[in-house]
Formats: C-alpha cells, structure tokens, sequence
C-alpha cells in the first residue's frame, strides 16, 4: 500500500498543506469580506477613485478564494467552508463600520501584509513536500500581491 495521494505527494505533507492552505482560505474570506466592506462604505473625496479600487481587490480575492479551495481539494482534502470557522483560524479580524478612504486603505493593506506572511510560510511547506503546484500557486500570488503593497504604500504617503 502506497502513502501518496492521486497526485503524488506523501499523505502527511498533503495533509499539512491542506491545513495550512484553509488556514489561507479562511484568511482570504475574512480579508475578501472587509474589502467588500470598505468598497461598500467608504466616503470622502477619494470615494469613485477608492469605490472603483475596491471593487478590483475584491474581484480579485474572490478568485483566489475559489483557486485556494480547489487546490485543497486536489491535495485530496475538504476545504472550510462555514462563515464561523474562518472567523476561528483567520489571523485577519473582521473590520467593521470603516468609512474613511485612509483607513480603508491601510486596512487593505494590512490584509494583503497578512496573506503574504502566510503565503510565505506555505511555500516554505509545500517547498519542503515537492509540491510545485502550491509552490507555484503560492508564488505567484506574492509576487502579484507584493507590489500592490507597494502601490498601497506610495498612495498613503500622498
């Protein structure tokens, strides 16, 4: 009897990736939720600019949210999917009652600071596991996600 999963990856590494990486959805969800938030209730001069931007960051989470889930699912696992268990493993806090575009803003970009550190930390697994496919996954979304941390960065030093 073999240990590995239908892609073959040992079970165990599988197993750890698969937690680490609803640790990360349940992150995305929460940080997917807040942005939804800010793009709702944001006001001030910058609104139609930050309304707009929004929008973006928030169409783009919930992509990953979906790719996420489905790379659980191909490791051979179930991805969480209840509202109260990414509010248990999400080290994003759900941000409530946020109306200043400045404060938006910093609160996107302590999200995204947040799901690099956890992105990082699951490359570093799936690194170790011979997972190309969550290496490369986990990568990209970095590579994206670091330099919309510093464009975040350059819009609050205005």
């Amino acid at each position: 009897m073999t240990d590995t999963n239908s892609i073959g990856l040992h079970e165990g590494s599988a197993s750890q990736l698969a937690e680490k990486l609803n640790h990360l959805l349940a992150n995305y969800q929460i940080f997917y939720m807040n942005v939804r938030g800010y793009h709702w209730n944001v006001r001030g001069s910058d609104f139609f600019e930050l309304h707009a931007k929004f929008e973006e960051f928030y169409t783009d989470l919930l992509t990953k949210v979906d790719e996420v889930a489905e790379r659980i699912l191909t490791l051979g696992h179930k991805p969480v999917h209840a509202y109260s268990d990414y509010v248990t493993l999400s080290r994003i806090q759900e941000d409530k009652d946020v109306h200043d575009g400045s404060t938006c803003v910093k609160g996107v970009l302590t999200g995204y600071q947040t799901i690099i550190e956890l992105q990082r930390e699951l490359l570093a697994l799936a690194s170790d596991a011979d997972d190309e496919g969550t290496a490369s996954q986990a990568g990209d979304y970095i590579r994206e996600q670091e330099k919309t941390v510093w464009m975040l960065n350059a819009y609050l030093s205005k």
